[in-house]
């Protein structure tokens, strides 16, 4: 039998890993292609493909007065420096308008050019159905579950990064030691 890849009982429910693993490995086919299809709607707007994600998201962010570079990166869960660059691509395409923040003159504010907004409008004919083919197996409780599970998701995966560059700068026989505590810990914590 192989090592397990996981500890957590949760994500074991024969005592094995192999559901674990199918799941991973699902989960990354999926995740490819939506990042395919997200790459296809960038270059239909001659962008890539995270750069139509940002102006999407402006889009949808801006309301009145306009959406800030931090507001985003939290909305997209990406570093603001990050963001700023890919807003200076979408400024120089003319795709957005970016302008100095009223309230805090050290900030701006972002909003979606009449050319960008145009070209998403235009996008929708082929983004609303490839949308719907991408969930298109959910009912609307499967939707909503899944929803609120995968931003549950998002929070364990910045731990779990963390946790990788916890232990890539800790000595490697702590690692083991601490991997090796964890299951210990945890019992004793049941027990309790």
């Amino acid at each position: 039998m192989s090592r397990l890849t996981v500890s957590k009982p949760e994500l074991m429910p024969d005592g094995t890993d192999i559901r674990f693993r199918q799941f991973i490995h699902d989960f990354l086919a999926f995740s490819a292609r939506v990042d395919e299809c997200r790459a296809y709607f960038g270059r239909r707007l001659g962008i890539s493909g995270i750069a139509y994600t940002t102006l999407i998201s402006i889009a949808h962010l801006e309301g009145e007065e306009g959406v800030g570079v931090s507001r985003i990166a939290e909305h997209l869960h990406l570093s603001g420096a990050f963001v700023t660059i890919e807003v200076a691509k979408l400024v120089k395409a003319g795709l957005v308008k970016k302008r100095t923040n009223d309230v805090d003159r050290r900030r701006v504010l972002l909003t979606v050019t009449a050319k960008g907004r145009k070209m998403l409008d235009d996008l929708v004919s082929i983004q609303a159905p490839v949308n719907d083919a991408l969930f298109d197996c959910l009912s609307a409780d499967d939707f909503t579950r899944l929803s609120a599970i995968m931003a549950r998701l998002v929070g364990c995966g910045d731990h779990a990064v963390a946790m990788l560059t916890y232990m890539d700068a800790a000595p490697s026989d702590s690692r083991r030691v601490a991997a090796s505590e964890r299951p210990a810990r945890k019992k004793a914590a049941r027990a309790r």
